[in-house]
Parts: C-alpha cells; sequence; structure tokens
C-alpha cells in the first residue's frame, strides 16, 4: 500500500534551504509517495532539485486570495486541509524555528504525536530516535495514532539523490478567520547562515575575552563560508546574542565541521554539538574537555591560530 508523506519545504531569498535534501532522504521508501509543500508561490522553480532527491508531487499551497504570508497558525490550518486533501499521514520537516512554530499547532489541530529534533526515524516500525540527558544516550520513541509528524535535525542524515519526475500541483486552502496576526518580522542582524543548519560553523568562549574579539572569528567565517556560534559564557557575558549560542540551552546543531576556539568544553555545550562529523579545538590547555573530545586539537592561542588559518584558506582559494 502506497503510503503519501508531505514535507513542509522550507525557503529562503536563496531557494530551499540545502539541509532539507537530508530531510528528504529520511522520508523516501519503496513504498512511499512524497509531496513537498511550498507556501512562496515558486514550486515550478524548485521542481528540478526536489525531484532530483525523491519528491513526486510538488504543492503550491496557496488562500483563494493569493500566497499566504508567514503565520504560523493559518500555515497550520493550510497544511492540515493539504494533508486530508492528498490523504498524507505523515509529516516531516526540518528542526527549525519556523518548523517550532508550526508543527505543534498541526499536532493539536490532527491530535497527532510530534518528534522534533530527531536523528533518525523508521516508518516501517513508527520509530524515531533522538538524543536525551544532554547526549550521553539515545532514545528511540514509538509513535501511535493516525498520523504522524516529525521533525528532522539538520545536516545529521547524509542526503542521498533518488531522482524522480515531480509533478507540480495548485492547492487552494480556505482561511475563514485568523486567531494570530503577525504584525512585523524583524531578520536576525547576524549570520546570513542560520546556525541549526550551517555546515561548518566556527565558535568562541570564554577565550575571546570580549565582543570585539569575534571580529577575527567572523572574517575566517567568510573564506569558509560558515556560521559563527558561541558558547554560553560569551552570550552571557554580552559579547553576542543568544542566537548565536550552541549547547543544550542553546542550538543543538550538526554541521560537517566545528571548528571550537577557546571554548573549554562543557557537557552542556557538547551536548548542542557533539553530533558534528568532524570537530576542531584550538585551545591552549591541552586538558581543556574539547579538547579531549575533539578529532583534531591545536594547542595554541586562539589569536595567532585564527588568522594563519584565515590567511591559508584566502591563499588556497586564489590558487584555485
Amino acid at each position: 500500500m502506497m503510503t503519501h508523506i508531505g514535507i513542509l519545504i522550507e525557503t529562503t531569498a536563496d531557494g530551499i534551504k540545502p539541509a532539507l535534501n537530508g530531510v528528504i532522504t529520511a522520508a523516501r521508501g519503496p513504498e512511499h509517495k512524497l509531496y513537498g509543500l511550498v507556501f512562496d508561490g515558486k514550486s515550478a522553480a524548485y521542481k528540478d532539485e526536489l525531484q532530483a532527491f525523491g519528491i513526486h508531487k510538488i504543492v503550491d499551497i496557496q488562500s483563494d486570495e493569493g500566497l499566504l504570508n508567514w503565520n504560523p497558525d493559518c500555515w497550520a490550518r493550510a497544511m492540515v486541509d493539504a494533508l486530508d486533501y492528498f490523504e498524507i499521514d505523515t509529516l516531516f520537516g526540518l528542526t527549525s524555528f519556523q518548523t517550532k512554530d508550526v508543527f505543534p499547532r498541526i499536532a493539536a489541530l490532527l491530535d497527532a504525536p510530534l518528534l522534533l529534533d530527531c536523528i533518525g526515524v523508521d516508518l516501517r516500525t513508527l520509530t524515531a530516535e533522538k538524543s536525551q540527558f544532554s547526549g550521553k544516550t539515545i532514545a528511540t520513541f514509538k509513535l501511535g495514532g493516525t498520523h504522524y509528524l516529525f521533525g528532522i535535525r539538520p545536516n545529521v542524515i547524509d542526503p542521498q539523490p533518488s531522482p524522480v519526475t515531480a509533478e507540480v500541483l495548485s492547492f487552494k486552502t480556505k482561511i475563514s478567520e485568523e486567531s494570530l496576526t503577525v504584525e512585523a518580522v524583524k531578520e536576525d542582524a547576524g549570520d546570513a547562515i542560520d546556525l541549526a543548519e550551517a555546515p561548518i560553523i566556527i565558535a568562541g568562549g570564554r577565550a575571546m575575552q570580549n565582543a570585539g574579539n569575534f571580529r577575527i572569528l567572523y572574517e575566517c567565517a567568510q573564506v569558509l563560508g560558515a556560521a559563527v556560534g558561541a558558547s554560553r559564557v560569551a552570550v552571557d557575558a554580552g559579547w553576542v546574542p543568544h542566537s548565536m549560542q550552541v549547547g543544550q540551552t542553546g542550538t543543538t546543531v550538526s554541521p560537517n565541521l566545528y571548528i571550537a576556539c577557546g571554548i573549554s568544553g562543557s557537557v552542556q555545550h557538547f551536548a548542542g554539538m557533539k553530533t558534528a562529523q568532524v570537530i576542531v579545538a584550538i585551545n591552549t590547555d591541552p586538558q581543556a574537555a574539547m579538547m579531549q573530545n575533539c578529532d583534531y586539537g591545536i594547542v595554541g592561542d586562539l589569536f595567532d591560530v585564527i588568522p594563519i588559518l584565515t590567511r591559508r584558506l584566502k591563499s588556497a582559494l586564489n590558487d584555485k
């Protein structure tokens, strides 16, 4: 029996978020028909990219009046309408700020179970894995009901292409009244790259000493195409905003490369980035916890190491 699975397609001004390819990979199966749910009216423009990873139907969701601007309440009710119309019983998305706002509303409307920050999903058994207790253990949850919602941790599942031929569909929803009004959306003035979804992160801790010194991390990040993060110490000191905090009480990340600069490596911080594929630590203390839990450790002053790294990277890029 064919199972219909929906995937919320999150986009930016640059197009589809790259981390979504891992979500699509997680949702695929031999008897799965994948529906990409799009809200920005650009379904046709995304066809080539989405069908390359296995999306069968790309659904352009709008209201009778046109595009639905960002409103978590309206988006949730519109998606419930689409799920019912296309007989979709399982919904996937990134564990992002947007999904954290929309998916709980959908779960409430459907009286359905919701699991966010999953690191693995098995739809045959309706189970999902999540890290628990500061990343010390992995718990397996089994879901029951008629509908199921999963938020996948960005970058934790390796995206694998699986080309199909996609069809672009239009779906009009009727939104009668709005219980929530979005009056303004203010973009973070920080990194253009979303910290939670960044493939490369360079982060600073107590050793940064002040806000101004984060400049050297931004210079290196610009060359790497990376996002800049921070430990809780740097945030509590007021050097950077909370949106940059990596850790148990900040943002959980799973980048391909995590460069920890002057970060001691507390249990809470390590819990938020331990699933990074490669961890590089730069610290003057070779006995620091982060140095004991990294793939590559550099014993040295970050104010010496980072400028050298930036120059070497620029030189390598110029040679190419």
